[in-house]
């Protein structure tokens, strides 16, 4: 990948000259950065609200990681690495890779019971949660807790 960026960086640069190829990487690096700051805030804003209504924000989350490669893509020199940077920020597309990855990861952890097992927990003595249930029924936990909620707050959240 870094033999093909600098390839095109010195094919671009001898189209446009090397100082406009300079002035174009370092561009887009800081209308990057700006996207990739403007769209992180407003995941972060939508994962915020999401968390006020008791839901889980795994959209958001997934889209959060995506922002973080995109800023890491942008700010590194090159073109390969800016569309593809570009292809993270931009909300349309990233909204639909966002959902894309999240339904891979989802078919991952039903289908394989976990990230990293591949086991089956129909067959006996795979499942981790009877090696502490005596009876074998999968309905004994053994744990601790301690209550963090208000009394005061109807939603039982944690402050």
């Amino acid at each position: 990948m870094p033999i093909i960026e600098i390839a095109l960086l010195i094919q671009v640069g001898g189209i446009i000259g090397g100082w406009n190829t300079v002035a174009l990487v370092i561009i887009t690096a800081f209308v990057g950065a700006y996207l990739v700051r403007r769209e992180g805030f407003q995941t972060l804003q939508s994962a915020q609200a999401k968390m006020q209504r008791n839901e889980l924000p795994g959209k958001e989350m997934v889209e959060g990681l995506m922002l973080v490669i995109a800023g890491v893509l942008l700010v590194t020199p090159g073109f390969i690495t800016d569309i593809l940077g570009f292809l993270f920020v931009i909300p349309g597309s990233r909204h639909m890779l966002a959902a894309q990855l999240s339904k891979h990861m989802k078919m991952r952890v039903v289908t394989q019971g976990g990230f990293g097992q591949t086991g089956n927990y129909q067959q006996p003595g795979n499942d981790p949660f009877r090696q502490r249930d005596p009876s074998g029924d999968g309905n004994v936990f053994e744990g601790e807790y301690d209550d963090k909620t208000r009394q005061d707050d109807p939603d039982k959240r944690l402050k």
